[in-house]
């Protein structure tokens, strides 16, 4: 099957980097985050904050922590210390909150995370209908919006095995979109696709980020993280090293180990 879009839902503008807004207000808010997994450190006094309407790019080496923030931010990994506020309100560990949590703050995997005995449609629906409990009715009509405004209308009858894996992935990001997330993370989109595919994925962030959707971005991708993020966060060995605008970042870095970490990087 074609990797390539549909165009509807998903026609080309000239690329827009995000701007916050002046009245944005704090959607999240991590405050001394730490994660241990026994006596390894993953993350250590992490600060963290997002506004309605940013895009935030996460860059850094791997292993530096940035996969495993997202997943303490989602709460699919329990912090070992700190606390996170959603809306002004600190998070409780209870599978009933979480739940309800996790159905405004989606994620995205590189792994897609697609059920295979399920198609595009139903992979779709389930959790409109299981966590939001909306009918079967409703959960379809979201369900197929979402999969045309992200150029997969012609394959809602598909199951995974059928589609590229830029399919797949446009798939679980209509998935996360039919819940209308307050906030959409992406843990490396595109890191398990050939690299054909890639731009196909990109392009689909790009136009929510021109929408207006507050995301959390982990990415290899430095031109994609210049071009559409609003703030630019570099970890490094599990610490927040800098953050800044894109043009702070890539262009006037002040740390030595941002200097070092894109000097390798944009230079490949």
């Amino acid at each position: 099957m074609s990797g390539m879009p549909e165009k509807s839902g998903l026609e080309k503008s000239r690329p827009e980097k995000c701007v916050q807004r002046r009245d944005a207000r704090e959607t999240l808010r991590v405050e001394h985050l730490g994660k241990s997994f026994g006596s390894h450190e993953v993350l250590r006094d992490i600060d963290f904050q997002v506004m309605e309407g940013e895009v935030i790019s996460i860059i850094g080496a791997s292993g530096s922590g940035k996969s495993t923030l997202l997943r303490c931010i989602n709460m699919l990994e329990e912090p070992s210390a700190g606390k996170i506020y959603y809306r002004g309100e600190a998070l409780q560990n209870t599978p009933k909150k979480v739940s309800s949590y996790r159905a405004k703050v989606g994620m995205v995997f590189q792994s897609f995370n697609l059920f295979a005995n399920m198609s595009a449609l139903k992979n779709c629906m389930i959790g409109v209908e299981k966590v939001k409990k909306q009918s079967r009715q409703e959960a379809e009509e979201l369900a197929l919006q979402y999969l045309k405004k992200v150029g997969m209308g012609a394959y809602v009858k598909a199951r995974p095995h059928q589609l590229s894996g830029g399919q797949r992935q446009r798939v679980a990001i209509a998935r996360a979109l039919a819940m209308k997330p307050d906030i959409l993370l992406f843990d490396e989109p595109t890191s398990a696709l050939d690299p054909e595919m890639v731009g196909e994925v990109l392009e689909v962030i790009k136009q929510l980020a021109r929408e207006g959707l507050t995301m959390v971005i982990v990415t290899h991708e430095m031109a994609f993280a210049k071009e559409v993020s609003s703030r630019v966060v570099f970890m490094d060995k599990g610490v927040i090293e800098e953050e800044g605008t894109p043009d702070v970042i890539f262009e006037h870095p002040k740390s030595q180990r941002t200097k070092e970490f894109l000097g390798r990087f944009m230079n490949r």
